[in-house]
């Protein structure tokens, strides 16, 4: 049987086959046309599942032709996804915003395509689009951080625990707040950063105290376990809590039961763990530092949160954000210059979103233009250099290359072989480019 139509608009005729060819191998059925104007023709008399479209088109551009379909009234706009080039990922991002479905950057990985597609044909792009309209939650544009709020969103719904791993910065506590909204938001979430307390407070914290348990407890308090009964407890850096104390919190977490300080009463708890952590938990455990069957227990799923070098999509879309909740503040729009987005897809960001958000507030506090320029996000040190456009789009392939060979490779474990047969190229040739790019398949020749 076959699955829905697509219309596809694409005036690139090796891309447009390409794709066409591979939608119909899915068992799709799939009208290709080259013309806006053909496929709206075709929109308003055919039922379609979905529009897959090309921004730059030759007689008009696909975001206008979305914008005028959305609000015609004899025509039903099936969920929308874009494709699109470098230089138009502003124009995506704006168009997500007024409620396409999504959209991938050239050049892209077909298999997370098709999987998209599929996703959206299921669903009718209700899922999706409650994605990305939403104001809340929503952890990023770029395919990477889209899959991980689809694992989030079924692991809340399954109401299991998840350890979430990724870099200082990359939005933890963010991801773990997105996993309390998609299951039951009404359940308390409570958090509790496991490295900002002293050993000494640390056990009262998690699992509270009663009058009298030591100098200055005046009142009986809850602690954050009692606290998340029937919700969500999150704790952060996880990897950084003293080995101690580890024992105790993997009894709580075994028996969902807990004993305040002071008292000798066990207190039954209902719960859902989330953790997180900046560290190699694996790393700790080898060196004694961190329990075995605490990481065990804790690491049921684990999901990692990408740096923002690696999703470069993501970073003018935060920035974005950050200055559009900045100008509600104000009253005082902000946007960002040319110059000074190719400076901020040039950056590394070490401290990943927050950092970012950082930079772009240290800029508005500086300056009162109402378009930041490069100079006014970094200074005379620390401003990467952001050459010509020709010079940032190569910069900006290279690294979507490198990206894209990085994924094959963990699709297929490291192998090379299955790698270069999945890419297409042979196994010499992705050895160049694995050389080129600086790109370590984890494993040893196949």
């Amino acid at each position: 049987m076959s699955l829905p139509a697509i219309c596809l608009l694409e005036d690139d005729a090796i891309m447009g086959e390409s794709l066409r060819d591979r939608f119909q191998m899915e068992g799709f059925q799939v009208d290709w046309f080259r013309r806006a104007g053909d496929a709206e023709q075709a929109l308003r008399k055919n039922s379609y599942a979905l529009l897959l479209s090309d921004i730059r088109l030759p007689d008009e551009p696909g975001d206008r032709l979305f914008h005028r379909c959305r609000t015609a009234a004899d025509l039903r706009l099936p969920p929308v996804i874009f494709i699109t080039g470098y230089g138009s990922i502003a124009t995506a991002v704006q168009l997500l915003k007024a409620g396409a479905a999504d959209y991938v950057v050239k050049p892209f990985d077909l298999d997370e395509l098709v999987n998209k597609v599929e996703e959206l044909t299921r669903t009718g792009g209700k899922e999706a689009a409650g994605t990305a309209e939403s104001e809340t939650g929503v952890l990023g544009i770029s395919p990477a951080m889209r899959r991980v709020e689809q694992q989030l969103v079924r692991l809340a719904k399954a109401d299991a625990g998840v350890l979430l791993v990724g870099e200082s910065g990359v939005g933890k506590e963010f991801a773990a707040r997105y996993f309390h909204q998609a299951g039951d938001a009404s359940r308390p979430f409570v958090a509790v950063n496991c490295g900002a307390l002293p050993e000494s407070l640390l056990e009262a914290e998690l699992f509270g105290h009663e009058r009298g348990a030591f100098t200055g407890a005046q009142r009986s308090r809850r602690g954050v376990f009692e606290q998340a009964h029937g919700g969500v407890l999150f704790l952060d850096e996880i990897g950084d809590m003293p080995l101690s104390m580890q024992v105790r919190l993997l009894r709580a977490i075994q028996e969902k039961h807990i004993t305040r300080l002071g008292s000798e009463q066990s207190i039954p708890l209902a719960f859902t763990l989330v953790s997180a952590t900046h560290r190699d938990l694996r790393t700790l455990v080898a060196a004694g530092s961190f329990r075995e069957d605490l990481y065990y227990r804790i690491n049921t799923v684990q999901i990692r949160i990408p740096p923002l070098r690696e999703r470069p999509e993501d970073v003018l879309w935060f920035a974005r954000r950050i200055l559009d909740a900045r100008a509600q503040e104000d009253d005082a729009p902000r946007s960002l210059s040319p110059a000074a987005e190719r400076a901020l897809l040039k950056h590394d960001w070490p401290g990943n979103v927050r950092e970012l958000e950082h930079c772009l507030r240290r800029a508005l506090l500086l300056s009162d233009a109402p378009v930041l320029e490069s100079e006014d996000l970094f200074d005379a040190v620390s401003e990467p250099s952001v050459g010509g456009d020709e010079e940032a789009l190569a910069d900006y392939l290279r690294a979507r290359e490198r990206e894209h060979i990085q994924q094959a490779l963990a699709r297929h474990g490291g192998q090379i072989t299955a790698t270069a047969r999945s890419l297409g190229i042979s196994r010499k040739n992705l050895w160049e480019k694995m050389r080129k790019l600086a790109i370590d398949s984890g494993r040893g020749s196949d």
